[in-house]
């Protein structure tokens, strides 16, 4: 059988016009928001959510990170129960929508929070040491937090699983002929060779989730789309304000996408040189 040619048709070579087209576009926009009072306005004030919007999405994901390291472990265990609980997790949570979860969290699980610290902390508020939580003592924000963290979890639980399961078995053997504990194990053998494995899957989901932090704002979260449908609201531009919002995630995440592209191909350059 013969093997088709291609030649250059997998793109791997191509020169990115796709990105000059980008960089072009975005350096338009950016000259018109400038000279443009109206889209300057709108941008300053869409602007004040960016922080917001960053921090809600890197404490997210870092969360998220390491309950999904968690969960991905304990469907890795020996112990069967522990594997059913995994799977049982992960299918639950990927099965519900992100929207529906957020609301969930903020309106169902935040007052569950509370009554079980509550009921926890009962001694101690009954003796004066501490004072009874009141639902509306966890923000909006973190309930979003909470949220984010666990409808990625199981995205990134199974990224974890897959990446551990595609290390070479004989090497696990060679270091427990070495007498290397199980962590040891994990830390100097199965991670490092996993990580190649588990950081594109995983950089797409921090991508992912920095559009998916977008969804804080039904909660009144004050970030970038928050700012931009308050604004929009009382101005009557909504042209103007979500074509600057739409530019500003899109700057976000094709930034994010190439440094975390350049960030793995010296991941990769690396491990060739070794």
């Amino acid at each position: 059988m013969a093997v088709p040619q291609h030649s250059g048709q997998s793109g791997e070579g191509d020169f990115p016009w796709w990105l000059v087209t980008l960089v072009v576009i975005g350096v338009l926009l950016a000259s018109i928001i400038v000279s443009n009072g109206i889209y300057t306005q709108v941008f300053m004030t869409v602007a004040k959510g960016l922080w917001v919007t960053i921090m809600v999405t890197l404490v997210a994901f870092a969360l998220a990170t390491m309950l999904g390291l968690g969960v991905a472990l304990l469907g890795l265990s020996d112990n069967k129960a522990l594997r059913q609980i995994s799977r049982f997790y992960v299918e639950v949570i990927r099965g519900v929508p992100v929207l529906v979860l957020l609301f969930y969290i903020a309106f169902v699980g935040a007052p569950g929070i509370v009554y079980a610290w509550n009921f926890l902390a009962t001694p101690f508020i009954q003796a004066g040491v501490v004072e009874p939580m009141l639902v509306r003592d966890l923000s909006l924000m973190w309930r979003a937090i909470i949220a984010l963290m666990i409808a990625y979890s199981a995205f990134i639980a199974e990224v974890f699983r897959a990446g551990i399961q595609s290390v070479d078995k004989g090497q696990i053997e060679a270091a427990k002929a070495l007498g290397l504990s199980r962590f040891q194990r994990f830390r100097f053998v199965v991670f490092p060779q996993a990580l190649k494995v588990i950081f594109p899957p995983l950089s797409n989901d921090f991508v992912a989730m920095v559009k998916d932090s977008s969804l804080v704002s039904v909660l009144g979260v004050a970030d970038i789309t928050q700012m931009g449908k308050v604004y929009a609201s009382g101005s009557f531009r909504f042209f103007e304000t979500y074509s600057i919002v739409a530019y500003i995630y899109l700057v976000l995440t094709i930034g994010l996408s190439l440094l975390l592209r350049r960030v793995e191909k010296r991941m990769r350059d690396a491990q060739g040189q070794k």
